[in-house]
């Protein structure tokens, strides 16, 4: 039966092409930058006379399949002269493109946005799009520009705290997020606790984050995917630039090794204020360093090879009493494939590595720990008409994790460490998907995954009473880890349980006119590996958990309804989204989980479930000498975990409790002005309700010491956080476009001053005896000055 279907469908699609071959001719190719030859993602290509209109895919391959005759093709992309030119089509035709960067100042147009009358007829929503030039604009913390930083500009995106390592989607949890860059895993997107990202703007070539309606080849979390490529390099003449600041200091260099064949870029960052911290004898110390690579390939027109890596680490030290290491490692091999002018392939092998040591003198701990994956992936992109295009796709990931070999603090290599029971899993998908125009107004895409994990050996897994790592104590109305009753031994790649997964994905968008659409999408997402925490924020104690038979797999859904409009010519653009999403399985902590060395997690969480809900509305300005935009968010995000059976009361009793991360108000302002090609400013406005938090209600006496009693889980919240940036940028020579290019940036960050609250701490005055709050706040105003240069 199944042989008999395969085949029918290789007939239809044989029968499909060679009617197409037969009737109409195909363009395709890549289009690039002619000063470098970069490829460029996202490039329109328009056609008039056949109202066809397509982009180039992440590779800046295109193909469009016409009627026999003479066209005129425009070809527009952000930041680059439009080209039109016409050709004249009497056979399959392969054509490559080479853009200009534009010759207009900055001031022409500083930020044109992906919501072109194109992208309003898309069925793509809950999507934003940065480009490096708009990023680049925003004032520079310590004269750094901030991939991180820019996103959080964006509606519904938001972070714990100041601080705080990583971002949170829609409500969603930090390990919700999917991190990609050059297509490998990114456990940890920051450095220094949260100031500074581990992206470092000069490599990135593009950039762009889903928070929902979600394409079927991206899969494993549940809140949003950010995804990010490097640069390529230059592969006609080398070039050189870099910054020097008062913090950290950058250089990329980038090449041909052979002249139009082949390329290669490096970039690498580092800071070094630790250095003069150690001449003012200052005990504490923080410092990072990272390293980007790739090289590429072209071996012909249809097949090219890239190889690309990252390499980061952090360093933190205080007083010797608390010492900290962690860091990425990321490596990827990719081939891209060319089939024919129909079919455009991209096989991948990645490697991820996340490490992380924590030595802390109080507690005598020296804790080292890691999570690798292998990835191996194979796409494809078949493009079946110009109405008609299909993606589909395997994926498989090999898990290692290892939460914690622990010895005491201090100590040599010598010393037999502890080793907690390291972890390995398997997880595969399969996809599909279909990107379809129905009419000139109503467009869609919709597809399906199918993913499946599977939790291995070798492992001795800890088996209780009843199958319940956690009990309820009837008698102290609280619940407290279960004692093992036994081991049972799985043996390597013996499998210890196992899920199976369909997530349907769709999106709607129906033009109401060239300039007005209305879109919809559903999103379904598994996700079956997580962040093991009870913070609000990731955090280098944090540790990677797969998926068992006690932590169970977490699975989202998400309805969301948006409205978009361009306005005045693309001079302004207003979106506007509405949102729902539910997600199953959530863990949730007892009332004081301890996560530090555990090796039976289940034995502190307990399975629940979240909800977030909101609205989302930006507006942008997007030519003229002032640009930016204004973004706001209003939304809920909520936990429950009720009780497993009629006796239990679950956490919270059972109801419902504001996330860690839940945030009522989000407000950004973002914007920069060009006064004239020398000077420039940027401004950046937060504001945002202050974190969830749980205060104390009252205090009791218990055998001579003061206990405080705590209400509801996070009913109270810290105060509300805001902040202003400020940037300026002088160019003594924009005109300048060969040899020695500078430029001096100068910002601000938190320019008046905001001691914004990261934590309360509560207690009893000594003196006084009455009980006071203190608030801890980490950054206060911090001037910066940096100078960038190229040649």
């Amino acid at each position: 039966m199944k042989s008999s279907i395969l085949s029918l469908l290789v007939l239809f699609f044989a029968f499909v092409g060679r009617a197409y071959s037969q009737e109409k001719v195909t363009l395709s190719g890549t289009i690039s930058n002619k000063s470098n030859t970069e490829t460029l993602i996202g490039v329109t290509i328009s056609i008039p006379e056949v109202k066809v209109s397509i982009t180039t895919n992440s590779y800046g391959f295109y193909t469009t399949t016409v009627p026999k005759g003479t066209y005129t093709i425009i070809i527009s992309h952000v930041g680059f002269d439009n080209i039109e030119e016409t050709i004249t089509l009497t056979e399959n035709t392969k054509r490559n493109f080479g853009m200009t960067e534009s010759s207009k100042t900055l001031g022409d147009v500083v930020i044109k946005t992906h919501t072109t009358k194109e992208s309003i007829r898309k069925p793509e929503m809950s999507t934003n799009k940065l480009s490096i030039a708009t990023i680049k604009k925003m004032p520079a913390v310590l004269g750094e520009v901030d991939v991180l930083k820019s996103i959080l500009q964006l509606p519904g995106v938001t972070n714990a705290q100041e601080g705080a390592s990583g971002f949170n989607v829609r409500g969603g949890s930090v390990d919700g997020n999917l991190v990609l860059l050059d297509e490998a895993v990114v456990y940890n997107t920051s450095h220094v606790f949260g100031f500074f990202s581990v992206f470092n703007a000069d490599v990135i070539k593009d950039l762009k984050l889903y928070k929902g309606g979600i394409p079927a080849h991206f899969g494993g979390r549940v809140s949003s995917v950010l995804d990010i490529y490097q640069k390529e390099g230059n592969n006609k003449e080398y070039h050189v630039n870099g910054g020097i600041g008062l913090v950290s200091s950058r250089l990329l260099v980038e090449g041909p090794i052979a002249k139009e064949k082949s390329s290669f870029v490096v970039a690498g960052r580092g800071s070094y204020a630790h250095l003069f911290l150690k001449l003012a004898n200052e005990p504490n110390s923080a410092y990072f360093y990272d390293l980007n690579t790739k090289f590429n390939y072209k071996f012909n027109d249809k097949n090219n090879v890239f190889v690309s890596g990252y390499f980061g680490n952090d360093n933190l030290n205080f007083n010797n009493s608390f010492i900290n290491s962690y860091g990425n490692k990321l490596f990827n091999l990719r081939w891209n494939h060319i089939f024919s002018d129909k079919i455009f392939s991209n096989a991948s092998a990645i490697y991820s590595d996340y490490n992380y040591q924590i030595k802390v003198k109080t507690v005598g701990i020296d804790w080292q720990a890691n999570v690798k994956n292998y990835n191996v992936k194979y796409h494809f992109k078949h493009y079946l008409s110009n109405n008609l295009t299909l993606n589909y796709g395997v994926n498989s990931i090999y898990y290692s994790f290892n939460p914690g070999t622990i010895r005491p603090f201090g100590e040599g290599s010598a010393i037999n460490p502890d080793q907690l029971a390291k972890k390995y899993a398997f997880e595969n998908a399969a996809y599909i998907s279909t990107e379809q125009n129905l009419s000139e107004k109503l467009s869609l895409n919709y597809g399906l995954r199918y993913s499946n994990f599977q939790r291995l050996g070798a492992q001795e897994v800890y088996t209780y009473a009843n199958n319940q790592p956690v009990v309820f104590n009837k008698e102290f109305h609280i619940y407290e880890s279960a004692t093992s009753t036994g081991t049972i031994n799985y043996s390597k790649n013996k499998k210890i349980a196992g899920f199976g997964n369909l997530e349907p994905r769709l999106a709607i968008a129906y033009a109401l006119n060239t300039n007005q659409s209305i879109k919809a999408s559903y999103t379904r997402m598994s996700q079956y590996v997580h962040l093991i925490s009870n913070t609000a924020s990731a955090t280098p104690l944090d540790i990677w958990a797969p998926t068992d038979q006690y932590l169970k797999p977490e699975i989202a859904d998400q309805v969301a309804l948006g409205y978009f409009h361009n306005l005045k010519g693309d001079t302004y653009s207003l979106e506007a989204e509405t949102f729902y999403k539910k997600i199953k399985n959530k863990a949730d902590y007892i009332d004081g989980a301890d996560l530090l060395g555990i090796d039976a997690v289940e034995t502190v969480l307990l399975n629940g479930e979240a909800r977030a809900y909101g609205l989302e509305m930006m507006l942008k300005k997007n030519t003229g000498k002032l640009t930016g935009w204004v973004s706001y968010t209003l939304s809920k995000a909520e936990q429950r975990t009720p009780g497993r059976n009629a006796e239990e009361p679950g956490i919270n009793n059972g109801k419902w409790y504001r996330a860690n991360y839940d945030k009522l108000h989000n407000l950004a302002v973002t914007g920069a002005y060009t006064f004239n090609p020398k000077w420039s400013i940027g401004a950046i406005f937060n504001f945002q309700t202050g974190k969830a938090a749980t205060f104390p209600n009252g205090k009791y006496q218990y055998h001579g010491i003061t206990v405080a009693g705590y209400g509801a889980r996070n009913a109270n919240s810290l105060s509300a956080y805001h902040r202003l940036d400020v940037s300026a940028t002088y160019t003594p020579k924009p005109n300048k476009k060969k040899g020695w290019q500078g430029e001096w940036n100068f910002s601000i960050y938190n320019l008046y001053n905001r001691s914004n609250a990261a934590s309360y701490a509560f207690r009893q005055n000594e003196d006084m005896g009455i009980n006071e709050t203190r608030r801890t706040s980490i950054f206060g105003i911090i001037p910066s000055v940096t100078y960038n240069f190229k040649f």
